[in-house]
């Protein structure tokens, strides 16, 4: 009994400690294609990319279902000489993530006026009847995509939009430049640094707060009704377990946690 649980409890510590490995190196990938933007650019020869028009992802139907395909900077530089573009406009795309095996994940916008050349938006029904898929609207399709898509895909919305909306200097009113990846936004004039940043939108929201990993896993062990009271002991009530928004939170502490462990 006791050789058992000794056994079971060293493969748990692997499986956490190699999660945590997984995680951080990870993270260090993503933080140097962020920096370097010579990185950033190699890591597209073998990345994959995922297609919007103004701002809908590129979706396919599977079984009752919708999948985000991908595509190689190969074949995206094919589609785009197929429409009369240029490649610069791959450097519109924002770097969203990775995979494990360090596979770099980008989103580019076909659909909205390219900043990077002068190329005009391409039309949406072509790309459709070319890719084989439609461009649909994130929220309708939400509840048909598994939870790593739906992630990756309101990143990229989120940072698409973020780019389309700040390209120009508040202060100078001169174009700002994006890094390859899109971590940031540069103003050439003054050297202004933009970054994408979590503000309030009080027109869309009625409040909101910060709370402690401990606060959101607690929430998150918590039986009970959706309801919107709070109080001293429950801070607050997390969405239905069906919705988006609570896979990503769980996600968030999930990760967390793994990189919490000791060394």
């Amino acid at each position: 009994m006791f050789l058992y649980c000794g056994i079971a409890c060293r493969r748990k510590s692997f499986w956490c400690y190699r999660l945590l490995s997984t995680y951080v190196t990870k993270t260090r990938y993503l933080f140097e294609l962020k920096e370097d933007d010579d990185a950033c650019k190699k890591a597209q020869q073998t990345g994959a990319f995922y297609l919007f028009h103004r701002l809908a992802p590129l979706l396919q139907t599977s079984a009752h279902r919708y999948l985000a395909p991908r595509h190689s900077l190969l074949e995206l530089e094919g589609l785009l000489g197929k429409f009369g573009q240029d490649a610069q406009r791959i450097e519109d795309s924002v770097l969203i993530g990775c995979s494990e095996q360090h596979e770099a994940w980008f989103a580019l916008d076909l659909g909205l006026d390219s900043s990077s050349s002068t190329s005009a938006s391409l039309q949406k029904s072509e790309m459709e009847a070319e890719l084989k898929g439609s461009f649909i609207e994130l929220r309708k399709a939400l509840f048909h995509l598994n939870v790593k898509d739906a992630s990756l895909l309101f990143t990229a919305q989120a940072l698409l939009h973020w780019h389309h909306t700040h390209q120009f200097c508040s202060r100078s009113g001169q174009p700002t430049r994006k890094n390859m990846a899109g971590s940031k936004r540069v103003c050439p004039s003054n050297n202004i640094i933009y970054y994408p940043q979590i503000q309030v939108n009080l027109r869309e929201l009625e409040a909101a707060a910060w709370f402690s990993h401990d606060e959101v896993a607690t929430a998150l062990r918590r039986k009970g009704p959706n309801i919107q009271q709070q109080n001293e002991t429950f801070p607050f009530w997390l969405p239905p377990k069906l919705a988006i928004a609570h896979q990503l939170i769980k996600e968030w502490v999930e990760k967390q946690t793994h990189s919490s462990l000791p060394a």
